[in-house]
């Protein structure tokens, strides 16, 4: 289903890519979108791959027995 670019910086953009390329429009488009979404997925594998190594740290922690309640946190926060 074909859709239209209306914004003259965009279509200028996805002309200036396809001549980068050496291909059509259409091809350009797709190029540029399934690279946006691996950049994407990438940057999303990073973030999850920290706070996987952050969890594995807290969960090395030793454990205390005790309990973390609202009385505890008055009392760390001076309160």
């Amino acid at each position: 289903m074909p859709f239209h670019v209306r914004d003259p910086e965009t279509d200028a953009l996805v002309r200036q890519y396809a001549e980068d390329k050496r291909v059509g429009l259409t091809e350009a488009v797709k190029l540029a979108v399934l690279k946006a979404r691996e950049a994407e997925d990438k940057a999303r594998a990073e973030k999850l791959a920290k706070i996987d190594a952050i969890l594995a740290e807290v969960d090395s922690w030793p454990r205390t027995g005790l309990k973390a309640d609202k009385e505890f946190f008055d009392m760390i926060n001076g309160d």
